[in-house]
């Protein structure tokens, strides 16, 4: 498209026979739209994805739905690649009205658990990963933002009890680090308040789904989450990436409740798997559809074995935190620095680059060590010149 935006605009787009591409807004997010996908499916619709539990969103997914001659009721089952909010929430919405049934991967489950418990705490994981990165005034600042039961002390306003102050405290770090994102729902638990329930079924590797007269099987890609799913037509030659492949931008890695140990290693993996698969069009969640998932494959590959080379030439000037790399490299495509990215991304980027610091600790190429608070520093394996190249 000549227009990099323009796949975000609204309608029933056809990408196959019997496949049309639905985009659906996003709030003050730099993704601005997620792209949902129905699928003709006999009687009714199967769609992949869902798009956030937003009144705009629904409302545009009916008028999209609407363009093909379909509603709402008509939706026989949601596919979801992964539970991110943006993809899960709004089919649990639509459930709530009709019933239609939820199947999401099974690696999900320890995070929608860990949303749906009672002892919830916003961004934990990834607080836990600032601190060994020695990022502690990053850690702090969010913990700020996240203060009512995080820090042990009470939000303003909120009443007694721990699902009240855990809601409090969840509103304030999703709306101090989004802005324009929606208010809560009433919940007993974080989760609920914000969108979240268990699904009908989890879905398995290799699992098959028989929609219409087409043949869909769910391909495990962890890596964007720990559960995150992809659904190959390899007989239409369609590739349902989710987040997994982006044509635009890389996927951030391992955000969620409950990460895995090397998300970096996961994700590289599972780019592999589908790479060995025939190449197939590519349908992101996020931009434009394009002809071929190898060739993003190849360009996402390389771009991060270009982010472990940087990380290695800096570890080559001597021994440094995930902290201290982070803020030694530049972010994004206008080459900011770390302390330029807002709160949110600067979290994002720590963690990046903890995750791939640990995968270069995996192949040998670095070593780490903990010092006494906890704070971990890496340095090569080897003396070497920063010019020399990792194979």
């Amino acid at each position: 498209m000549a227009d990099r935006h323009a796949w975000t605009e609204e309608g029933a787009h056809p990408v196959a026979p019997g496949v049309h591409r639905i985009p659906l807004p996003l709030p003050s997010d730099a993704l601005r739209a997620v792209n949902v996908y129905a699928i003709e499916a006999g009687s009714g619709l199967v769609l992949i994805d869902s798009g956030w539990a937003l009144a705009n969103a629904l409302e545009q997914l009916q008028r999209s739905l609407a363009a093909i001659g379909a509603g709402l009721r008509d939706v026989r089952q949601f596919l979801v690649t992964h539970m991110h909010r943006d993809h899960y929430t709004q089919a649990v919405e639509v459930r709530r009205l009709f019933g239609t049934p939820i199947a999401l991967g099974e690696g999900e489950k320890p995070s929608i658990d860990g949303l749906l418990s009672g002892d919830f705490r916003p961004l934990r994981a990834q607080l836990a990963v600032l601190r060994v990165a020695g990022a502690a005034d990053v850690a702090d600042r969010l913990a700020e933002v996240t203060s009512g039961s995080l820090a042990g002390r009470p939000q303003p306003g909120a009443t007694p009890g721990p699902p009240a102050a855990l809601r409090q405290a969840a509103a304030a770090s999703f709306d101090a680090l989004s802005p324009g994102h929606p208010a809560l729902r009433p919940g007993t638990t974080v989760g609920a308040a914000l969108g979240y329930e268990a699904p009908d079924e989890w879905i398995s590797g290799q699992q098959i789904f028989e929609v219409g007269s087409r043949t869909l099987t769910a391909v495990e890609t962890p890596g964007h989450t720990r559960g995150h799913v992809v659904f190959a037509d390899t007989q239409a030659r369609l590739l349902f990436a989710g987040d997994h492949v982006l044509p635009h931008i890389t996927p951030s890695i391992g955000f969620q409740e409950a990460p895995s140990a090397e998300p970096l290693r996961d994700y590289l993996q599972s780019l592999s798997v589908v790479r060995r698969m025939p190449d197939m069009r590519l349908l992101p969640a996020h931009g434009p559809v394009s002809d071929s998932a190898h060739a993003r494959i190849d360009e996402l590959t390389h771009h991060h074995a270009e982010r472990l080379q940087i990380m290695a030439d800096v570890l080559a000037g001597g021994e440094r935190t995930g902290y201290d790399v982070a803020r030694s490299i530049a972010w994004t495509s206008r080459q900011r620095k770390l302390g330029d990215l807002d709160l949110m991304n600067q979290m994002l980027a720590v963690c990046e680059t903890v995750y791939h610091l640990d995968l270069l600790t995996a192949q040998g190429v670095a070593v780490s060590q903990a010092d006494e608070n906890g704070v971990r520093y890496y340095r090569l394996a080897a003396p070497r010149e920063p010019s020399h190249r990792l194979r």
